[in-house]
């Protein structure tokens, strides 16, 4: 039964992280695919979004930890933070405080945000509501299948994490983010 419910954990887990890879995906290709560069508070939304994913590979390499755990809920809460505010920032469009980018289903990326957000705490607690401890320190080795496509999503969002990163310098280089250009495109010309 421990079992079981371990592989249903895992594959819990490992779905969550694809879905947060794919939201992330979906942002940069419209970041690419438009030329919408993200604002400063998008850019530490995407950081909250990895840290989830981060906590999530901790959890199936290492088996199930409460404090690994906690650790992705701390990223989903500092997500809900940072797009309630943005929200709140842009819910009435003024000069030079419009949403930025392009919106999806009629809402924009940090109304998304904070549905994302709340949809990672509602999971968190549904997970730990109907397997608690019984699932602790049973790590995803336990099942190779699972263990292989573990490894290759977490080094597909680590791929998306470098890509990213690489993006914010260009984007920002060492100074303060802004949202005009790519700063360090615009002193090559």
């Amino acid at each position: 039964m421990n079992r079981t419910l371990g592989l249903i954990n895992h594959i819990y887990l490992l779905l969550a992280m694809l879905v947060i890879a794919g939201i992330l995906t979906a942002a940069m290709v419209l970041q690419y695919a438009n030329g919408e560069i993200p604002c400063p508070l998008c850019l530490l939304q995407r950081v909250a979004m990895f840290g989830v994913c981060f906590g999530i590979m901790l959890n199936l390499r290492e088996g199930d930890s409460a404090r690994i755990t906690g650790l992705s809920l701390l990223f989903a809460i500092f997500l809900l933070v940072l797009s309630v505010r943005q929200t709140l920032l842009d819910i009435y469009p003024r000069p030079g405080h419009e949403y930025i980018g392009t919106a999806i289903f009629g809402l924009h990326m940090p109304v998304w945000s904070v549905l994302i957000a709340l949809a990672l705490l509602t999971a968190y607690a549904l997970k730990l509501a109907a397997f608690g401890d019984s699932v602790r320190r049973l790590p995803v080795a336990a099942f190779p299948a699972l263990k292989t496509i573990a490894a290759a999503a977490s080094i597909y969002v680590l791929a998306l994490c470098a890509i990213n990163l690489g993006s914010v310098i260009v984007q920002c280089g060492l100074d303060q983010c802004h949202t005009m250009s790519y700063k360090l495109l615009e002193k090559a010309k």
